[in-house]
């Protein structure tokens, strides 16, 4: 499998007001709507709000990798001098995430199993 970049969250203070936006952006409802993320379906991408973004250190929108193994995958991005911003978590329905910076700083996410 060929990595692909599988979706863009936003880090937003105020979900109610990012949801509307985002909405007339896209034209489109969010295919998920809750309290903690709001997330459409843009192409073959998923867009995410995260109202807690900026509370885990997100400063801009962050892209998420998908890969087939995300521990093998962050091992190896640190052996080439990635740092970790945030160790690999279950977001739910076994679907795994993790984050990593670069040496300029700039954060990419992983995604294994969406």
């Amino acid at each position: 499998m060929m990595p692909e970049i599988k979706s863009l969250i936003y880090p937003v203070k105020d979900i109610s007001h990012a949801k509307t936006i985002y909405s007339t952006l896209f034209g489109i409802a969010p295919y998920t709507d809750s309290p903690y993320y709001v997330g459409f379906k843009v192409g073959n991408k998923d867009v995410g709000l995260d109202p807690n973004g900026h509370h885990n250190g997100m400063t801009a929108p962050v892209s998420f990798v998908q890969v087939q193994d995300i521990h093998s995958t962050l091992q190896a991005l640190l052996e080439n001098g990635a740092l970790v911003h945030q160790e690999v978590k279950d977001v739910g329905a076994g679907t795994l995430t993790a984050l990593f910076k670069d040496l300029d700083g700039n954060i990419t996410g992983l995604i294994q199993g969406a």
